[in-house]
């Protein structure tokens, strides 16, 4: 029975094998040797220009663009040797769409170092929030489909999983509607991630003000957004919830706030010296920029009057500690010069006794 089979074909021909090992090498040599060359090249490109961000972008490109011109070598080998075709005829069906995939994230990569590189050299802080929000999403958009893609292709190599795709073209109509509804949560948080990208409603760095907790943006992912707070906890918002709910940013179009320091006093309490001391102890300050700096009264109640000391910093972190200096200032100098403006739960006990006595 074996009789009729040709056993030659299974025979291992080793010098053809030899000869196929050999000119592959030689091959994948060459291709080193002259990825070498002109990454070399490139670098010495690139440290002429005074930005660092050529050097992110070559850094970046150096491995995926090795293999990949190692895989155009072989490719080539495959098409003048019969022992490498056979074997790259499979191979390839996978490795090719791989190396293709991690190329283009590769550069996507790259050019997205380079221009937050860029983003970070700017003078103007608000710019530069904006342009680092920007390229993040929309690099993480891109990236989504490139992953998406290349795993496609690289299934369509398998012959099973090819011929489930013509079965499911044929009910095209179901498939859409199955896939749409799978998929109707990462489209939602897709879109919305494009949306913040385009709108722009925060920016990475912005402090905001959202579900009762105050912090910086950190990270804006397609599906949520991370917010630190200055307990150095980090909160986990739904990106949709910064789109479809109102939430308040402090940093929207500057860093530049005011902001006030409240005292109640006594009601007999002398305003004028109040503010004298407030107006020279806030002329001292470094963090003060000089918008904003005055005291006013804006309430008063028969066991109370209200101050309210405004003031102002070129960004949120020199208010808030100018504000909190302010405070205890005043407390201490109002302790110990103006002790009976501060408030006291008081017992009158001679006009008591006064009128115990008629």
């Amino acid at each position: 029975m074996f009789s009729e089979f040709d056993l030659s074909r299974y025979t291992i021909e080793w010098p053809e094998m030899i000869h196929a090992v050999v000119y592959l090498c030689a091959t994948i040599f060459i291709a080193l040797l002259f990825h070498t060359l002109v990454f070399s090249i490139l670098r010495r490109v690139v440290r002429q220009t005074e930005t660092g961000a050529d050097d992110l972008v070559i850094d970046r490109l150096f491995q995926p663009s090795r293999w990949a011109i190692m895989a155009i070598g072989i490719s080539l080998a495959a098409q003048a040797d019969g022992w490498i075709g056979a074997v790259w005829d499979i191979a390839g069906r996978f490795v090719m769409p791989a190396l293709l995939g991690w190329m283009a994230f590769a550069i996507v990569r790259a050019f997205a170092l380079a221009l937050d590189h860029r983003a970070e050299a700017s003078e103007d802080p608000v710019s530069a929030r904006s342009h680092r929000t920007r390229i993040a999403i929309l690099s993480r958009t891109v990236t989504f489909i490139i992953v998406f893609i290349t795993i496609g292709l690289m299934m369509l190599g398998i012959p099973g999983v090819r011929q489930v795709g013509v079965t499911v073209m044929a009910s095209a109509g179901l498939a859409a509607l199955a896939v749409g509804a799978a998929a109707q949560p990462a489209l939602k948080s897709l879109i919305a991630g494009l949306q913040m990208a385009i709108t722009e409603p925060l920016r990475i760095g912005d402090l905001v003000v959202v579900d009762g907790f105050t912090g910086r943006v950190e990270e804006i992912r397609m599906s949520f957004v991370v917010v630190r707070m200055w307990d150095e906890r980090a909160a986990m918002v739904p990106t949709s919830r910064f789109l479809d709910n109102s939430f308040e940013n402090w940093s929207r179009v500057s860093e530049k706030l005011s902001g006030p320091v409240y005292l109640h006093l006594d009601p007999a309490t002398e305003i004028a010296p109040v503010r004298t001391e407030f107006e020279q102890f806030l002329a001292a300050q470094p963090e003060w920029d000089r918008r904003m700096g005055n005291l006013l009264v804006t309430e008063a109640r028969p066991e109370s009057i209200e101050l309210r000391m405004g003031m102002s910093a070129a960004t949120i972190g020199e208010l808030w500690e100018l504000r909190c200096r302010v405070r205890e200032h005043m407390l201490d100098w109002l302790r110990r010069e103006m002790p009976d403006a501060l408030l006291r739960h008081r017992l009158e006990v001679e006009a008591a006794n006064a009128r115990v006595e008629q």
